[in-house]
């Protein structure tokens, strides 16, 4: 078989082991990037920002959330390099230390009120710093987890990494839950929000302990040592596979603008609009992260058996429907009525964001998937949840109604939505051997074909 396959055998690390050491780590990091997006929406603006209105400094407060945004591609690109080059593992232990520094530093910054404008531009500094950590992130978990795994159930095996996010931000609601029901409103607001951050410590050096015990890439040792490596794999990339690269942006950019909505601009709009307990809203968000934790498991093993693109133009359709409903649902005021919209929507983000990790992978070849994934995958996040929380705030302050955010998320999920319907059979074997098929690619091949045609 060739070495470039994306179906060689496993190595002797157990493929187990390594997609739950990929959920630890993404886990962690995920963590320390949504406790910033919690912390912009209850405390950023009052701290860093004191001179504007409520409003005009929760924009202000998610407009350095959407900094991290910026650095998060260029991330991607530099890790990818390093990590199509060098290896994975490495590129991993820089990212979840990178993170964690930056999330410490968060922590122990002082505010306005002590430093001056010195204090935002710190913030926006640590900001992209964990932008540039995350960038590199989420390629070589997922790297990690599917190239370790048996053929047939990469999209499983994918799926670890990705319920790394809604456990980060399971993660990030329990410790702002916890802080905020052990102090005062006032004791929160002085020295309460820094907890969660400061705790990332722990996180991080649990983090590195966990990487360090699994072993390289199969596939990556394998491709260096019968074919070396791209000396620049992102030109290689863009030139060769820019059409996988805008399919993979434009796929990820919906389920991005309603997660990040979900995760950090509903509870500042609960607050601010709708004048809803802050606690409530935490619990109700962290329950429908369960709900998406748990939908991304399901829905990848189902893309292992029934295909990536059919499983994910279902999820799509959901969850462009769950965007149109959301804000009027939770418009209603009514406790139960936001639950249920917030599990709903919970379950759509998981059906599409599970499968996208083996997707991913299969949209590029071996030698520059670590580049090409990343840079899809980062472009995606720039455009989808980088612009969401500022754009929804924005739309807010000027309409003082959700009509027009309930229209922009439902926009961003169509495009998606067009994307997932363009990607074809012709884009997969971009990851498939340049020479003779085995007979288990050429299985997969009849299977992805019969598959589009349902």
């Amino acid at each position: 078989m060739n070495a470039t396959s994306s179906g060689t055998a496993p190595g002797p690390v157990r493929p187990m082991k390594v997609a739950i050491a990929s959920l630890i780590g993404t886990a962690i990091e995920w963590y320390d990037y949504f406790v910033y997006g919690l912390a912009a929406a209850m405390v950023f603006g009052p701290l860093f920002f004191p001179a504007f209105s409520s409003v005009t400094g929760t924009l202000a407060a998610f407009a350095t959330f959407s900094v991290g945004f910026i650095a998060r591609p260029l991330g991607g690109i530099v890790m990818g390099h390093f990590g199509d080059r060098i290896g994975r593992k490495s590129m991993l232990v820089t990212s979840l230390l990178m993170m964690g520094i930056a999330t410490v530093g968060v922590g122990l910054l002082p505010t306005y009120e002590a430093i001056g404008a010195w204090a935002p531009v710190l913030l926006v500094t640590l900001r992209l710093i964990q932008g540039l950590g995350v960038g590199g992130e989420w390629g070589g978990a997922v790297l990690m987890a599917v190239e370790h795994a048996p053929p047939n159930r990469k999209g499983f095996y994918g799926s670890f990494a990705q319920m790394g996010v809604p456990a980060g931000l399971i993660l990030a609601n329990v410790a702002f839950l916890g802080v905020t029901a052990g102090v005062s409103d006032s004791a929160f607001l002085t020295w309460g929000w820094r907890v969660p951050f400061l705790f990332s410590a722990v996180l991080v050096v649990v983090g590195v302990v966990i990487r360090f015990t699994i072993t390289e890439s199969p596939d990556f040792e394998r491709e260096k040592e019968s074919s070396g490596t791209e000396r620049l794999p992102i030109v290689a990339v863009l030139r060769h596979n820019a059409g996988a690269v805008a399919l993979g942006a434009g796929a990820f950019i919906g389920i991005n603008a309603v997660g990040y909505i979900y995760m950090a601009y509903l509870l500042a709009y609960s607050d601010e609009a709708l004048n809803l307990d802050r606690s409530l809203v935490l619990t109700f968000i962290l329950l429908g992260s369960c709900a998406w934790l748990v939908t991304v498991p399901t829905a990848s093993v189902m893309s292992d058996r029934y295909g990536r693109r059919k499983v994910l133009l279902y999820g799509s359709i959901g969850l462009t429907a769950a965007a149109a409903a959301l804000f009027p649902l939770v418009d209603t005021g009514s406790s139960v009525v936001i639950l249920i919209a917030l599990l709903v929507t919970g379950v759509a983000m998981g059906t599409v964001y599970g499968p996208l990790a083996a997707l991913y992978t299969e949209l590029f070849p071996v030698r520059v998937r670590y580049s090409g994934a990343s840079l899809a995958y980062q472009i995606g996040a720039l455009l989808g949840g980088g612009l969401a929380p500022t754009v929804a705030s924005s739309l807010y302050a000027s309409w003082r109604s959700s009509l027009p955010i309930t229209v922009y998320l439902t926009a961003t999920t169509l495009v998606s939505l067009g994307c997932v319907a363009a990607v074809r059979h012709r884009h997969i074997r971009n990851s498939m051997p340049e020479g003779p098929l085995s007979p288990d690619h050429e299985a997969r091949e009849g299977d992805l074909t019969r598959q589009e045609g349902r």
